[in-house]
């Protein structure tokens, strides 16, 4: 059995936010595939960041992941992680953590930061870094209710096992362009798009034999 948290900590500590113009995904894409798509992407991006909560249960790693309200006026009812746009001269880590404690009432104190995965460019014009971190239990939450709906998490195994990945075509660009991507269906819940996106990410980057 693997110790994933072992695992992602070996891949990801000491890493940094890759903020070089090139070094982006689309999310759940391919380095090529992002490379083929970005002509239809916008010109001009707004730095976002995102927390990626592990949190650490007895029985393992877990996913906490959030509904967004439906009153939103962007990515309305969707699943995503706590996150938002980067103030001035805040930090990716210090934008995920305010971003968590405003939207959750995560208190940073439970979390422990690991390092980043690739930032991810979103159709609606953000440039997102993904911040992972490690929750240890006894956290309360308090969700902020104009922003978010409700909260659940998913088991990490759940996650990172092929076969809950389910594969769909998506056009891109008023079908200019269609590529493959991976809806996570769990339970009531389907979580696809840049949250699915980021987290085949962290899948990838913890199963590969020669990790990026």
């Amino acid at each position: 059995m693997i110790d994933w948290k072992a695992r992602i900590t070996e891949r990801l500590a000491g890493s940094e936010p890759r903020h070089a113009p090139e070094e982006w995904l689309l999310p759940g894409l391919s380095r090529e595939e992002t490379q083929a798509l970005k002509p239809l992407l916008p010109a001009s991006l707004l730095a976002a960041a995102v927390l990626v909560p592990l949190v650490e249960r007895a029985s393992g790693l877990s996913v906490l992941l959030t509904r967004r309200a439906v009153e939103l006026k962007s990515h309305a009812g969707q699943i995503s992680f706590p996150g938002g746009r980067l103030e001035a001269l805040e930090s990716p880590r210090e934008a995920a953590l305010r971003e968590a404690r405003e939207e959750i009432g995560l208190d940073r104190r439970f979390v422990s930061t690991v390092g980043y995965l690739p930032d991810h460019v979103l159709l609606s014009g953000f440039r997102v870094t993904p911040v992972v971190g490690f929750v240890r239990s006894g956290f309360e939450l308090q969700l902020a209710s104009k922003e978010v709906q409700d909260s659940f998490e998913v088991p990490l195994a759940f996650v990172f096992d092929p076969a809950n990945h389910k594969t769909r075509l998506r056009r891109f660009a008023d079908g200019a362009a269609e590529v493959e991507v991976c809806d996570i269906p769990f339970g009531a819940y389907n979580i696809w798009g840049a949250t699915a996106g980021m987290l085949i990410t962290l899948y990838r980057l913890c199963t590969s034999e020669n990790p990026p």
